[in-house]
């Protein structure tokens, strides 16, 4: 019957100790925001920046010399892709 007791206040104690967790966070602001969390999913993250060796900015020289290496587009050779 000792240990009934012992269980007994072992788990008022316990419930004492959530419940003053529960109002810790609730003081602390906790659940403040309800919002937020439910439409982060919906959102991109931001990319990722790039390391020096990965990033080549090509000079505008280097973009017009590679505009001017591009075959033009003609009608011929739209027309020869298009179904008959």
């Amino acid at each position: 019957m000792n240990i009934l007791y012992f269980l007994i206040g072992c788990s008022i104690l316990l419930a004492l100790l959530f419940l003053g967790a529960f109002f810790w966070a609730m003081k602390d602001g906790q659940n403040d925001d309800m919002q937020t969390p439910a439409i982060r999913i919906l959102f991109e993250e931001d990319k990722p920046v790039p390391s020096e060796g990965e990033v080549r900015v090509k000079s505008k020289e280097q973009r017009i010399k590679n505009k001017e290496k591009r075959p033009a587009a003609t009608s011929d050779a739209l027309t020869a892709h298009s179904p008959k």
